[in-house]
């Protein structure tokens, strides 16, 4: 079960996206106002509900304001509709990039999107552009200070839980699952006494682009500029940079 340097990207976007916690609220409540308005109020019986509520509670949203969302969503609260758009394109030095939005005015989104892709050295592009190069996965992240097991007696119950394969990183388990199992693994792991610290559907690169210097700031800029409008739930992209780089970006 070999790791990929690619999942590095992601708990590094993670940590980045976790540092703006007041617009994830706000973008956890419209996932949740998704979810239930889609397949009901009850997290029992609407699993895409169920994994947003557990995504908003890792994040410490209050319950206050998921319950919120689920009214909203299930009309004893006044609240807009909200369209699920998936935008596809081409960063700096070819990058591909993908970008989930949940909005109420689509052609007001289209257009910020393809503002921050050409403001930056992008190029929106049509669907399916790039949508290709990625793969719909689960990734469930535990922290070796919650485990109690060797390595390898800790593979084995992974293995058993259902996972395709885990990195083992410093200080953590990088654990990932076909989208289709993801839930059935999560509660396993539940079930034996592991929390997770991240829990997640993604898309993940089958294929990374490497960039340096100039190039890599400028395809920092262009995902935080994506990652800042309000209507973006997600960005997903194949950059690849050394460690230094990612360190000058985020410190």
């Amino acid at each position: 079960m070999a790791g990929h340097s690619k999942w590095k990207n992601i708990q590094r976007r993670k940590n980045a996206q976790d540092a703006k916690r007041g617009k994830v609220f706000m973008k956890l409540a419209k996932e949740i106002f998704v979810a239930a308005k889609e397949g009901g109020g009850d997290p029992e019986t609407n699993p895409s509900l169920r994994l947003t509520i557990d995504k908003a509670k890792s994040a410490n949203m209050p319950n206050e304001n998921i319950d919120r969302a689920i009214k909203k969503a299930t009309g004893n609260i006044e609240g807009a509709n909200y369209e699920e758009i998936v935008y596809e394109g081409y960063g700096v030095g070819g990058t591909a990039v993908m970008v989930e939005v949940l909005t109420d005015n689509k052609n007001r989104t289209a257009a910020e999107v393809r503002h921050a892709f050409s403001k930056n050295g992008g190029n929106l592009g049509e669907s399916g552009c790039v949508a290709f190069m990625f793969d719909r996965k689960g990734l469930i992240i535990i922290p070796q200070e919650n485990v109690s097991l060797s390595e390898d007696e800790f593979m084995l119950e992974i293995i058993e839980a259902g996972a395709e394969e885990y990195e083992v990183k410093e200080d953590t388990y990088e654990i990932h699952t076909d989208a289709e199992n993801f839930s059935s693994v999560k509660e396993e792991l539940l079930a034996k006494g592991y929390t997770p610290s991240i829990s997640e559907i993604t898309m993940i690169p089958q294929t990374l682009t490497k960039l340096e210097s100039e190039d890599a700031k400028k395809m920092f800029g262009l995902i935080d500029a994506l990652e800042d409008l309000e209507d973006v739930q997600e960005v997903y992209h194949n950059l690849e940079v050394d460690d230094e780089e990612y360190e000058a970006h985020f410190s």
